[in-house]
């Protein structure tokens, strides 16, 4: 699944602005700088420039300095005072001498170079190649930004759709299948079962895809700190998961002072996903589950089955839209499960390692600060 699926740029012609009286300097100019994708504009006065940057978006001006009524520098000195033209490149052309105090004043005036005649045309192409490469490259910031701006647009009315027009039919699915678990008839019974299970489990895919929608986004995972015993919230996730898996055992070892300030919702997440990944892609053998609170600072979870992940898949583990490998024909989930554990470890200022070697147990370690 895809939010950010942009088409390439598209490579729009360069405008090159040409200004000089004398129109056989403007045709050898404009023979110079030909090009296919290079769109050359051509004024024989600085009034006549004027028009044509009111119009065009240039790149560059090259302006010849000895113009009559306007001359160059006062054309510089007008495109400076507006805001449209105040950051045009401007290059003047002059057949002048090249003494300091008139290049002073072409500097000031606002020009970015020099260029005497006869003028070199490899140097020509050189230096107005440099400010085409930048004006296109200007263009593809401008794209790119009003890219991620129309995608972090599209993912927030996502994010609507999955908050409103999606929990709402949920509701009613959830709320059809208990009335049909507390009828009479049997038959009536399992079926609602059966469909609160699945509303169940499309609700938390629905939650995940809102929580990775946030992260993306920008605004991380949302939690609210509270006292938490964590042994206690794990050991209710395992009587959960053992109800689901009641042919499979998850041994629960604790150790030193397991309090601390974290969001119990979120943390629910994480070991019943962790938990249940470890039953369900572990073999028959007991998973285990421990808790280290022996550090004043920190708590560490782990969680450690029989069964190895292969090693190509460690390194992206994490990301989301992952699968793993299918243990058995079920409905898999979206792959965000990890992703959404490592979301909300990092939310709490934690950290969380996996290790896998043949073996030796596939190993999950969770380190929550406790504040």
């Amino acid at each position: 699944m895809n939010l950010d699926n942009r088409h390439p740029a598209p490579r729009p012609k360069v405008k090159c602005l040409l200004v000089d009286d004398l129109a056989e300097n403007l045709h050898a100019l404009s023979a110079l700088l030909a090009d296919d994708e290079v769109e050359l504009l051509q004024a024989r006065s600085g009034t006549e420039a004027l028009e044509i940057l009111l119009v065009h978006e240039v790149a560059l001006a090259l302006i010849d300095v000895q113009m009559p009524e306007m001359d160059g520098f006062q054309l510089a000195e007008m495109m400076r005072g507006v805001q449209r033209t105040r950051d045009v490149p401007i290059i003047f052309v002059t057949a002048g001498s090249s003494d300091r105090h008139r290049q002073f004043q072409g500097y000031e005036s606002g020009a970015v170079d020099f260029l005497f005649k006869p003028i070199e045309p490899h140097i020509l192409k050189s230096k107005a190649e440099v400010f085409f490469q930048l004006w296109r490259q200007k263009q593809q910031l401008a794209w790119e930004l009003q890219e991620r701006t129309n995608s972090l647009r599209i993912q927030e009315m996502f994010t609507a759709v999955l908050s409103h027009d999606l929990r709402g039919p949920l509701s009613a699915i959830q709320l059809s299948a208990k009335i049909l678990e507390k009828r009479a008839d049997e038959d009536a019974q399992v079926i609602g079962g059966r469909i609160a299970r699945s509303a169940k489990w499309m609700g938390r895919m629905i939650e995940d895809l809102l929580d990775v929608t946030r992260v993306r986004l920008g605004h991380g995972i949302p939690i609210t700190r509270a006292p938490v015993d964590l042994a206690s919230l794990v050991q209710g996730v395992i009587q959960e998961r053992q109800v689901l898996n009641p042919d499979r055992q998850v041994e629960l070892q604790t150790e030193g002072k397991l309090q601390g300030a974290w969001d119990a919702d979120r943390l629910v997440q994480v070991a019943s996903n962790l938990i249940g990944n470890a039953l369900r892609h572990g073999t028959g053998n007991a998973v285990t589950v421990k808790l280290d609170g022996r550090r004043s600072d920190r708590v560490v979870m782990s969680v450690l089955n029989e069964g190895n992940i292969p090693a190509e898949l460690l390194p992206s583990i994490f990301d989301p839209f992952r699968r793993g490998q299918r243990q058995s024909n079920r409905t898999e989930g979206l792959g965000l499960g990890l992703y959404i554990v490592q979301q909300v470890v990092q939310a709490h200022g934690g950290t969380i390692q996996v290790s896998s070697e043949p073996g030796q147990p596939t190993r999950f370690d969770v380190s929550l600060p406790r504040e």
